[in-house]
């Protein structure tokens, strides 16, 4: 990325997706993407001329493969293939999951390999700069010959077909271009295949969460850490002999983080030589299950990165050597199978925190008030955080059922194995979703449970921690409607200000 500029055609990063989709980072074309493209258009159009027969540019699609087209009904064709295609159902994808697709099916046309017009991706581009975003509806790709429904309906704004969102009203496609200055496009031959031929959908949905469960990580930590002072917990088990004798990187850095948010702590000190042995899995293997999650979610960014950069279109355009090639780069298998492990991954984040609530409110394990209430049987104090959590785990574990080993055969058994690759990003959107109310359940029980040890207070990074919380939520001193309050804990998760002020106080978290 040039400074100020994601240049599309050059590799980009799952922070440039996130970006451009959240950020209004403007995007435009690489000078050597243009000259990559122009060449491949060259091409297309001289294959029309001679009058070859190429798949998706003169036949049809699918099992439709063998029937010809006429070169007078190629424009009809791209166009009866975008409208045809275009029947998602469901709740319409997040703005910043549509502006994600927008980037992402640009970059993997300008890479040169699908002979597209250089001013088609322009316009993807400029209704990222304008702010004009396709209706897309979430559900109906299996994720084989691409994410076909979605990238539909995302191209028909391109032709002036459907809707759109623009600067918060949904218009018809027409008159959204309209109202920022811009004109439909009339697809030429093979253009509408590679508009849809991708997949730009659960590549985008992977990018996005992707980057907020790097950020999940850390807050993981801060969580467990706040958890192990208010259960005073021992720190022994973080020590780096540990993990140096099983290398794993994720539980390094889990262990490293939790030595650094748990020092120089007077209530870890007050217990010291307390006859306790051991403490429960949930505290004692921090390092051990964070960690694998940590390794898990840098194993699909890595996925994610290269798919981000990828050529996924069908068939594929090699001008230099006089070449078209039908083969598979629009399966979503590599997608699927990662974001079925980042599932997992994510889901077990909150699998352990809510076990570790549980110990917080339960008196005989935690020495506390029975659910860290003021005055109990009167008050209930937090007792129905943890069925909350527990709902949410528990939800959790079906959407971390992998979608990637189901297949349903389409087009008349022509694509007789799909990946539901999008179904296992969707599902892996969900679970981050859940997993931050659980942590901000972690958060809220675990600030609360510290004031009952005062006089004695925190180290410097869970005090941090509790200030930070404190600043919006007051303590439970008797029973309130509590929503808002776990809202607002989520904020600081989700945003990054708990983890900013932790890092304030004690240095950059790994």
């Amino acid at each position: 990325m040039s400074e100020g500029w994601v240049m599309v055609g050059e590799p980009l990063s799952i922070a440039d997706v996130v970006r451009v989709a959240r950020d209004g980072f403007p995007a435009t074309l690489a000078s050597s993407a243009r000259e990559r493209m122009r060449e491949s258009r060259q091409y297309i159009e001289r294959l029309v001329a001679e009058g070859r027969t190429v798949y998706g540019v003169t036949t049809g699609f699918g099992k439709l493969a063998s029937e010809r087209i006429a070169p007078e009904d190629v424009r009809q064709l791209q166009r009866n293939l975008i409208v045809s295609h275009a029947m998602g159902v469901g709740e319409p994808m997040p703005t910043e999951v549509v502006r994600a697709m927008l980037l992402l099916r640009a970059q993997s046309l300008a890479q040169g390999n699908s002979g597209i017009r250089i001013e088609v991706v322009e316009l993807l581009l400029q209704l990222l700069d304008r702010g004009v975003h396709p209706i897309v509806p979430s559900q109906g790709s299996v994720g084989a010959s691409g994410d076909l429904a979605p990238l539909a309906h995302m191209a028909l704004t391109l032709i002036g077909e459907g809707h759109a969102e623009h600067r918060g009203a949904v218009l018809e496609s027409a008159e959204a271009l309209e109202a920022v200055g811009l004109e439909p496009v009339v697809l030429e031959a093979k253009e509408g295949l590679a508009l849809i031929n991708g997949t730009q959908a659960m590549t985008a949905i992977g990018a996005l969460t992707i980057h907020d469960a790097r950020e999940m990580v850390r807050a993981a930590d801060i969580a467990a850490a706040m958890s192990l002072e208010a259960l005073r917990g021992t720190r022994s088990p973080f020590d780096h002999r540990v993990t140096q004798i099983r290398p794993h990187p994720g539980a390094i850095r889990a262990a490293t983080n939790m030595l650094t948010l748990s020092a120089d702590s007077p209530i870890h000190a007050s217990h010291a030589d307390c006859e306790k042995i051991q403490d429960a899995y949930s505290l004692r293997c921090v390092p051990q299950v964070h960690g694998a999650s940590r390794d898990a979610i840098e194993h699909v960014a890595e996925v994610i990165t290269r798919e981000v950069n990828a050529v996924t279109d069908n068939p594929l355009v090699f001008a230099e050597d006089d070449l078209v090639i039908s083969a598979g780069n629009f399966h979503g298998q590599p997608v699927a199978v990662a974001m079925d492990y980042a599932k997992i991954a994510i889901a077990e984040l909150a699998n352990i925190a809510e076990r570790r609530v549980e110990h917080m409110l339960d008196p005989a394990v935690s020495g506390m008030p029975a659910f860290l209430a003021h005055q109990g049987g009167l008050h209930s104090g937090l007792m129905i955080s943890q069925y909350t959590a527990a709902s949410l785990v528990s939800e959790n574990k079906v959407l971390a059922h992998p979608a990637s080993v189901d297949s349903i055969p389409t087009s008349a058994n022509q694509e007789d194995h799909v990946s539901m690759g999008t179904i296992a990003a969707r599902q892996a959107a969900m679970i981050l979703q859940n997993s931050w109310w659980v942590l901000a359940v972690e958060v809220l029980n675990a600030t609360q449970a510290l004031g009952f040890h005062a006089p004695l207070v925190p180290g410097p990074a869970v005090g941090a921690a509790v200030r930070t919380v404190r600043a919006v939520v007051p303590p439970l001193d008797a029973d309130r409607i509590m929503t808002g309050d776990l809202a607002a804990v989520r904020e600081l998760l989700v945003d990054g200000s708990l983890r900013e002020a932790v890092e304030a106080a004690v240095g950059e978290l790994r």
